[in-house]
């Protein structure tokens, strides 16, 4: 006797075609359904590793790297993950960031789990931060760079989210 089995799904063969082998590739997601979420310690180095994988993805999606956007968009990431992690941490909870490229804008958003510590609304009088300080700037470079900022309460728990919308220079996202 020997083992043939009979039918295309024999040992070695796939049961359905995948996808990725096809002979058309798949069309690439619209521009506006480009996004990239995840979860990150609040701790200094999980504020670098979004900041990096931002960087990363906006380059992989046409902003490239060394452009105003793309710095612009980095920094505005850098800002809003290292105060999730100083002004947001709550031992033992992640902070979560979300980056979405949308037609004509980038939108950063960065979600921590401490509701009581809020930063002040857009438009409010910055609070005063001595000359020889090297921290308390951080919301003014998110301000001065853009478009449009602001938080809300976190709708599924306790905290916060943060956004900022960058927008992008009309021509420079390569789709």
């Amino acid at each position: 006797m020997t083992n043939n089995p009979a039918g295309p799904t024999g040992p070695g063969r796939l049961a359905t075609p995948t996808v990725h082998l096809s002979a058309t590739p798949p069309k690439p997601a619209p521009a506006a359904a480009r996004a990239f979420a995840m979860r990150f310690t609040s701790t200094p180095r999980g504020a670098r590793l979004a900041r990096h994988l931002a960087a990363v993805r906006l380059d992989a999606w046409g902003v490239p790297y060394g452009t105003v956007d793309h710095d612009a968009v980095v920094l505005i990431v850098g800002e809003l993950t290292a105060n999730a992690v100083l002004h947001g941490n709550v031992p033992g909870r992640d902070f979560h960031f979300r980056l979405a490229l949308l037609p004509t804008a980038v939108r950063v958003e960065v979600t921590d789990t401490r509701g009581e510590r809020v930063p002040p609304r857009p438009g409010d009088p910055p609070a005063d931060v001595p000359a020889v300080d090297e921290t308390g700037r951080g919301l003014l470079l998110v301000a001065a760079l853009a478009t449009h900022w602001d938080w809300h309460p976190r709708p599924d728990g306790p905290g916060k989210t943060v956004w900022a919308e960058y927008e992008i220079a009309a021509g420079r996202v390569v789709s």
